[in-house]
This record gives C-alpha cells, sequence and structure tokens, in this order.
C-alpha cells in the first residue's frame, strides 16, 4: 500500500460566500483528504485566506487549475508537497542566532536544510565547520556596496535555495539585491520594531530609558527594518542596566524569536497582505 503524501494549500482571494464549500468540493473531487484547516476573513478590505494541510495524491497543476476555476478572479493559489526547505545562514560576527539554528539544524529540529553559512567575515568559519557546513567568506573590504553585493551574489547563485536568512548579517542591503529574493529573507532585527529601527538599537533604547527591549523577525523589503513582521518578543529591563546589559539580555531574545519565525516560514503558515502578515 502506497503511502499518502502531505501537501500544503494556501489560497489568498477576494471574499464571497461559498467559498469554503467549493474548496472542499474540489478537495473531496480529488480524494484529498483534510488534515487540518483554518480561515480568517478580512472583512475590512474583503479578503479571504485559507492554509490547509492536505493528505493524498494529487497532480498538483490539475488541483490547481481546478481551485483556480472555481474561485474568485485573480485569486493566488499555493500548493505544494509538504518538505523541508533548502535555506543559507548569513551572518557576520555574532554567534547567538546562528549558533541556536545549527544546533536546532543538527538535532533534526529545524524544517529545513542549510545549504552553507555566507559571511563577510572569517570569524563564523570555525563554527561552521564544526557543523560540516559550506563556509564562504565574501569579504567587503575595498570594495562598495554594489560590487561586493556582486559577488555575493554570485555565492547564492551556486545554490537553489527557498529562503535566505539573515542571522545577525550586519550590512544594510540595497533593493537591487533584495529583489532577487522578494518574500524570501528573512532578518532578525535587535528591537520591537518600529521601535529604534537602523543600527545600535541597544544604544537608543538605553538613551531613550525604555522599560523593554525586544526583537522582531520580519521579511526584508526595500526600506530598513519595515517589513512584514513575523515573531516579536521583549523582556523588561531597568535603570540599572547599561546597553551592554541591554544587549546581553536581548540575545536570548533574539534567537528564540527568529527560531520561532522561522518554524512559521518553513511550515507555510504565512501570508503577506499589505505589508502585514497573516500567520496560522
Amino acid at each position: 500500500m502506497e503511502t499518502a503524501k502531505n501537501y500544503i494549500l494556501k489560497i489568498d482571494c477576494s471574499d464571497e460566500k461559498g467559498l469554503i464549500y467549493r474548496i472542499a468540493d474540489v478537495v473531496f473531487k480529488y480524494q484529498l483528504n483534510i488534515i487540518k484547516n483554518d480561515e480568517y476573513v478580512d472583512r475590512e478590505n474583503g479578503k479571504f485566506f485559507m492554509r490547509a494541510e492536505l493528505s493524498g495524491e494529487v497532480n498538483m497543476n490539475e488541483f490547481q487549475g481546478t481551485l483556480q476555476a472555481m474561485l474568485p478572479a485573480h485569486a493566488e493559489i499555493y500548493v505544494a508537497e509538504a518538505r523541508k526547505k533548502d535555506i543559507i545562514l548569513m551572518g557576520t560576527k555574532e554567534t547567538h542566532c546562528l549558533g541556536d539554528i545549527l544546533l536546532k539544524h543538527d538535532s533534526d529540529d529545524l524544517n529545513a536544510n542549510i545549504l552553507a553559512i555566507v559571511s563577510n567575515y572569517e570569524d563564523l568559519r570555525d563554527l561552521s565547520n564544526k557543523f560540516n557546513i559550506p563556509f564562504h567568506c565574501v569579504s567587503h573590504e575595498g570594495l562598495n556596496r554594489a560590487e561586493h553585493e556582486a559577488k555575493v551574489l554570485e555565492v547564492l547563485a551556486q545554490y537553489t535555495v527557498d529562503y535566505i536568512v539573515l542571522a545577525k548579517y550586519m550590512r544594510i542591503l540595497s533593493s537591487e539585491f533584495v529583489g532577487h529574493y522578494d518574500e524570501r529573507m528573512i532578518n532578525i532585527h535587535h528591537s520591537f520594531l518600529p521601535a529604534f529601527v537602523g543600527a545600535n538599537p541597544y544604544k537608543q533604547a538605553f538613551a531613550r530609558g525604555v522599560k523593554i527591549i525586544g526583537a522582531t523577525a520580519h521579511f526584508v523589503n526595500n526600506n530598513l527594518d519595515e517589513g512584514p513582521i513575523i515573531a516579536q518578543d521583549v523582556v523588561r529591563v531597568n535603570h540599572e542596566m547599561t546597553w551592554r546589559d541591554m544587549q546581553r539580555a536581548g540575545r536570548n531574545v533574539e534567537k528564540v524569536v527568529l527560531s520561532n519565525a522561522l518554524d512559521l516560514v518553513f511550515e507555510e503558515r504565512i501570508f503577506v497582505h499589505d505589508n502585514k502578515t497573516i500567520i496560522f
């Protein structure tokens, strides 16, 4: 007896009556089983979002085509067999986020295959070697941003990836670079966005006298630290703490937030709409 395959179905379309009935009818006709299903209706904008986990055996192109014919015009439909994603990690010098991801990968708790690590310094090579992950150092020394990014893209082009994860990659990327990986690049920023965008957020937080600090994982877009937010968390701080104390406290939050965000992304639980996320 053949083992049934597992699929992820995501639908983003205009809301109207009878959508769930029509979708379920197509699923039934293709002899698929709905293992889990979530829906959300944005009443203000008249949008319908649905994510389903399906089991069975199906020609995905035919299935998607039938759904397209049954749904409102311009419906966005994603259907794919559930699988581990292929990713590349990018970092600079800090190891807390990168190391946490590598440990999860090593214990098979990460729903992804790490194909390589890319950095602009050599500092992360030893860590990469410990986990037997290919390491590429693309130094920025003596290069302008465009020249450096071109060399990084040459390295990335050697791999077929689903996502690029910026695990404390401390360089601002151009819109041209980001455009190669639209909604496929995830960053961890060390503040509770939209507060303290850009460089040195812990110093900014200390100077402002805040009582909480946080971290934000988000998709990267053309505006610095303004991409759709995936996950956030905070930790309390007080007047006795220096900005370096805040930085140490924030590192734990950063790695937890990034880890949670990656789980959501790799399990296809996220819809992006109007620079915001709908998460099931």
